[in-house]
């Protein structure tokens, strides 16, 4: 029974680095993504292929219920998932109070957000077990930032949609762990993605993190990548329920 990652955003950023980390480590590589050109994703496919495992990349709405059952009907014919790895960065960036004419938040933005970026963790994560696809010794990653307890402006339903992520990531590790199964949320430090750059003033946090972070630098997608591929190698499940910073000391800093 062959061993896969299962990636939620596995295109670009963190997802992708993800991909091609956990593949040069031997796993297969099962990725699922929304708006990459076709050109991007057989880019990354060739890399994948190059490193002697298989990989399947899965283009779908990650809340479409219908199609996640396809994805999930598929596993159960390729094996089992021994890293289940939640990257997905879309949401509403916008204030929630505004004198001007700005547009703010309303409840099907904050609805949006936190279903796509937390919510769906908990549908996966229950469709996977389900489906017993998960084994003991499996591994999931959900991917949170400082965002969870910190604010900046526009980004208040995205804070909202970390912090129930990271108490979905919580919950599900309580309720797994007889299982042997880990749950676990990466923090990552202030990382230059393509979803950074959407966010409003991000040319001020990437100045602030590169000043501050007493590593003396930017965060990037293969130190996430590096640590997820190590804690994908254990079967312990003894470290559960954490959220993990990687980070180079940024978070600690403030």
């Amino acid at each position: 029974m062959k061993n896969w990652a299962l990636i939620l955003g596995a295109s670009s950023g963190i997802g992708a680095a993800c991909a091609k980390k956990l593949a040069e480590s031997g796993m297969n590589i099962y990725g699922i993504y929304l708006r990459k050109p076709q050109s991007v994703i057989d880019e990354l496919e060739d890399y994948i292929k190059s490193q002697n495992v298989e990989v399947k990349f899965h283009k779908m709405n990650a809340m479409n219920e219908e199609k996640r059952n396809d994805v999930i009907n598929n596993l159960k014919e390729l094996g089992k998932v021994q890293t289940f790895i939640h990257s997905i960065a879309f949401g509403t960036l916008k204030p929630m109070l505004s004198k001007s004419n700005e547009p703010t938040l309303d409840s099907k933005n904050i609805d949006m957000t936190i279903n796509v970026m937390g919510s769906s963790l908990v549908y996966w994560s229950q469709d996977l077990y389900n489906a017993n696809l998960l084994q003991k010794g499996s591994q999931i990653f959900s991917m949170t930032s400082s965002g969870g307890h910190r604010q900046w402006p526009s980004y208040g339903a995205v804070s909202m949609a970390k912090a129930a992520l990271e108490s979905a990531s919580r919950q599900l590790a309580i309720e797994l762990a007889s299982e042997g199964i880990a749950v676990n949320a990466i923090q990552a430090g202030v990382t230059d993605t393509p979803a950074l750059r959407k966010i409003p003033g991000n040319e001020q946090m990437i100045e602030y993190a590169n000043k501050h972070n007493p590593s003396g630098r930017l965060t990037t997608p293969k130190d996430i990548a590096d640590y997820v591929s190590l804690l994908s190698k254990s079967s312990n499940s003894w470290m559960t329920g954490n959220v993990i910073r990687i980070d180079g000391g940024e978070d600690i800093i403030g």
